[in-house]
């Protein structure tokens, strides 16, 4: 079986391609050529922290089998280290051969940016201009790259973050990656959002991060922190306000915050969701229906992302001669 490091990762799958992956994996979903368990979460509360079990069995053209095993430890950040450790195995799918390991904390946040790329390519308006993003960690990146992939109109981004020597550094980052556009650290919200054609939320936070009336017409929302029933990133009120799609209905009705807290205030029912993701791809969901339309993708994050990106990976590794082969 082969080893897949985040290097290798990286050399194999940029991210315009797990874009393609994701939406390919998401369409899947929606027209059930997919078996996808809901998670099984572990919460460890002296850390504050959970680790998810992810099973998938993805069928059709490239299908594949796989296990992600996923931890979320938000108070690493104190100890220098990574807030998302994560591992995905995958299995021959016709005889149940181990094939891979990779790294999954760097695929983890180059597939959650991916869904964010797709659902901005379907959900923003396209002549968007400004990204406002708020968070800094390891997620924020391949939120703005894939954004930007998608719609290179972008010229503007402001970072909102709660320490002002993580934003920086990911401003700093973002520059070297050859970034030529407006890059501000926000100090006010109402500036920042005023402005913005999308915001991506990549937070751990429990509370909503900014008013519902700050978000102008027309904006287009990834909120991909949230992944519980006890966090939120966007104000309720808004989420009634929206158009919203989501990754999976019955994942986000067990375990998305931000949608299950504006149910319980009695904002939204289970109809508020217009559609899947992978509906969208497939052209059997409706997304924006204006111009001056807020819309939301809310995601927590499914298995096909990982299996998508994950057998693509080691599709080319094997093509390029990537990683470290093993033989147990």
């Amino acid at each position: 079986m082969r080893f897949l490091s985040a290097a290798d990762i990286a050399k194999a799958v940029p991210m315009a391609a797990a874009i393609e992956a994701v939406a390919q994996a998401f369409g899947k979903l929606a027209r059930g050529e997919a078996c996808i368990p809901l998670r099984t979460a572990i919460s460890i509360a002296e850390h504050a922290a959970t680790t998810f079990f992810m099973p998938g069995l993805l069928t059709g053209e490239m299908p594949a089998l796989g296990l992600k095993t996923v931890s979320v430890f938000p108070h690493n950040i104190y100890r220098a280290e990574p807030t998302i450790y994560a591992l995905v195995t995958l299995f021959d799918p016709t005889s149940g051969r181990p094939l891979a390991v990779l790294d999954g904390t760097y695929l983890t946040a180059l597939r959650t940016g991916a869904a964010s790329g797709v659902a901005t390519r379907l959900l923003a308006r396209p002549d968007a201009r400004t990204l406002v993003v708020f968070g800094a960690g390891a997620q924020a990146l391949p939120q703005i790259q894939a954004v930007l992939a998608v719609r290179p109109t972008i010229n503007n981004i402001w970072i909102v973050n709660r320490t002002r020597d993580r934003a920086m550094l990911l401003a700093a980052r973002l520059r070297g990656e050859g970034f030529r556009g407006d890059v501000r650290l926000a100090t006010n919200l109402e500036v920042a959002l005023a402005e913005a054609d999308v915001i991506c939320t990549a937070t751990s936070s429990s509370v909503p991060l900014f008013a519902a009336d700050l978000v102008r017409p027309g904006t287009h929302i990834n909120a991909i922190g949230a992944y519980r029933p006890d966090m939120a990133e966007i104000p309720p009120e808004l989420v009634a306000r929206s158009r919203v799609i989501v990754d999976q209905r019955q994942a986000a009705w067990a375990e998305a915050g931000d949608l299950i807290q504006a149910r319980a205030a009695g904002l939204i029912d289970e109809h508020h969701i217009v559609a899947e993701l992978g509906e969208l791809v497939n052209g059997t969901g409706n997304g924006r229906t204006s111009a001056d339309e807020i819309t939301l993708f809310k995601s927590i994050g499914n298995a096909v992302q990982d299996l998508a990106v994950a057998a693509l990976a080691l599709q080319q590794a094997n093509t390029l001669g990537l990683g470290v082969e093993v033989t147990l």
